[in-house]
C-alpha cells in the first residue's frame, strides 16, 4: 500500500468536517496564548527576583522566543509538504507543549531562555500548517473565510491567557501559566491524532506524484525561483509589515495613548478595543474576500488600516470618535495580515503550499520583533505620540506598495512547457 493510500485511511468522511476546523482553530489559539504568556508573567519575574531575571535577559527571553517562532516556521514549510500536514501538526504541538512544561521546572535564566527558544520552535510550526490545512479543507471558493475565521483563535486564545494569568499568577506563581498552556497542549495531541484526517488536496497531490500523473511537481525550491519568486518578495513583505503592526500596537498602543494624555485605564481599554475590533474585521474580512476577490481585499484592507492608524494621531475630542478610531483600526490592521496567509494558500499549488505559507510566516515573525522594538524607541526618544502612529500608517501604506506589486493568479509558464 502506497504511502498516500495509508494516510487515505485516517481521511474517512466519517472524521467529520467539524473535527478539524476545531482542532486547527485549538492549534491557533495555542498561538495566542504564547502572545500572551511571557508579558503576563514578566512582572513577577521582574519583582520577585526569580532565577535572576533582569529587564534585559527578559528582553531576550521575548526576542529569542520569537527567533524560535520564525525559524520553527520556515522550518516547517518543506516538511508539511514532505510528510503531511496531518502529522507536521501533531508533531509541532507536541513538541511546543512538552517544552513549554519544561520552562516552569528551568533552574536558571539561561535554560528558562534556551527552553522559551525550542518551544518557539514547535509553536512556530503550527500556524503555517494549520493554515495549509484550513485553505485545502475549505469549500471552494470559501478559503477566505475558512482562513480569517479560524485566526480568531488567536485573539480569544490570547485573551483567556490575559484572565487565566489574573487568576493563576499571583496565588500559584509564574510557573503555573506555562505547565496550564503546556498540558492544555499535550491533551490536544491525542485528540489530533484520533480525529484529525489528512488533507484531501494533499493526498491526491501525493497520489498523482507516486503515479507518474503529474509530469512537473512543483518543488519547495520554486517558491523562491521562477515565477513565484516576484510574488513570495511581495507576500514576505507584506507579511513582516503586517505583523510589525499587530505586534507593535499590542505592545504600545496603552503606552502611546498615554502620552497623547490618556489615562492607564482608557489604555488598556482601548487595547482590548484594538483586539474586538481584530475579531470582528476576521468574521467578515475572509467572506468579502472570497467574494471580491483576495488582492483586491487585502489591498483595501491594508489602505483603510493606514487611515484610521493616521486618524490616531490626531487628538480627537470626543471619548467615542477615540474608542470607534481604535475599533476600525483593529478591524482593518489584523485582518489585513491574516489576508495576506489566504492569498498565499490561493497563488500556490498544494504540493509547496506549506513551504510557502512557512515562509510568509517566518518572516512575519521579523516583523513581530521590530514592531515592539520601533515603538520601544519612539517611546525612549519622546516622540511616541504622534509619530508612533505615522510610523505605523507607513508600515501599511509599504505593505499596500508590495501587495499591489504581486498578481492575483500566477501562471507559471516553466511548469505549463514541461506539461506540454
Amino acid at each position: 500500500m502506497s504511502t498516500a493510500q495509508t494516510e487515505s485511511a485516517r481521511s474517512a468522511p466519517s472524521a467529520g468536517r467539524a473535527w478539524p476546523v476545531i482542532l486547527c482553530w485549538v492549534a491557533v489559539a495555542l498561538d495566542g496564548f504564547d502572545l500572551v504568556v511571557l508579558g503576563a508573567v514578566i512582572p513577577t519575574l521582574s519583582k520577585s527576583g526569580d532565577l535572576g531575571f533582569t529587564d534585559s535577559s527578559l528582553t531576550l527571553a521575548s526576542t529569542l522566543g520569537l527567533v524560535g517562532v520564525g525559524l520553527g516556521a520556515v522550518t516547517i514549510g518543506p516538511l508539511a509538504d514532505r510528510f503531511g500536514r496531518r502529522r507536521s501538526l501533531i508533531a509541532s504541538i507536541a513538541l511546543f507543549s512538552l517544552l513549554t512544561i519544561a520552562v516552569a521546572f528551568a533552574p536558571d535564566v539561561p535554560t528558562f531562555i534556551t527552553l522559551r527558544f525550542l518551544a518557539g520552535l514547535g509553536l512556530g510550526a503550527c500556524l503555517p500548517t494549520a493554515l495549509a490545512y484550513m485553505t485545502e479543507a475549505a469549500r471552494p471558493g470559501r478559503g477566505g473565510t475558512a482562513v480569517t475565521r479560524m485566526m480568531t483563535g488567536y485573539h480569544v486564545g490570547a485573551v483567556l491567557t490575559a484572565l487565566l494569568a489574573l487568576w493563576l499568577v499571583e496565588d500559584r506563581g509564574w510557573e503555573s501559566m506555562f505547565i496550564v498552556g503546556g498540558v492544555a497542549g499535550l491533551l490536544v495531541v491525542p485528540v489530533l491524532w484520533a480525529k484529525l484526517p489528512e488533507s484531501e488536496t494533499y493526498l491526491r497531490a501525493v497520489a498523482e506524484r507516486e503515479s507518474g500523473a503529474a509530469t512537473s511537481v512543483p518543488r519547495s525550491a520554486d517558491v523562491v525561483r521562477g515565477a513565484y519568486l516576484r510574488v513570495s518578495i511581495g507576500l514576505w513583505v507584506a507579511s513582516f509589515m503586517g505583523l510589525l503592526l499587530v505586534y507593535g500596537l499590542n505592545t504600545w498602543l496603552p503606552k502611546i495613548m498615554g502620552e497623547a494624555g490618556y489615562s492607564i485605564t482608557a489604555g488598556t481599554q482601548l487595547l482590548l478595543v484594538l483586539n474586538l475590533g481584530a475579531v470582528i474585521g476576521l468574521l467578515v474580512a475572509g467572506a468579502i474576500a472570497d467574494v471580491r476577490g483576495k488582492k483586491p481585499t487585502v489591498l483595501a484592507w491594508f489602505g483603510l488600516a493606514a487611515v484610521f492608524l493616521a486618524l490616531l494621531s490626531v487628538k480627537l475630542e470626543s471619548t467615542l470618535a477615540v474608542y470607534a478610531a481604535v475599533l476600525l483600526a483593529g478591524i482593518f490592521v489584523f485582518s489585513a495580515q491574516v489576508l495576506v496567509y489566504a492569498f498565499v494558500g490561493h497563488l500556490y499549488p498544494p504540493e509547496i503550499r506549506g513551504t510557502a505559507l512557512g515562509m510568509s510566516a517566518g518572516v512575519g515573525r521579523i516583523g513581530a520583533i521590530v514592531g515592539p522594538s520601533l515603538g520601544g524607541l519612539l517611546v525612549t526618544a519622546g516622540i511616541a505620540y504622534p509619530w508612533g502612529f505615522y510610523a505605523f500608517a507607513l508600515a501599511a501604506v509599504l505593505a499596500v506598495v508590495a501587495m499591489s506589486l504581486v498578481p492575483a493568479h500566477v501562471r507559471d509558464r516553466a511548469a505549463e512547457a514541461a506539461r506540454a
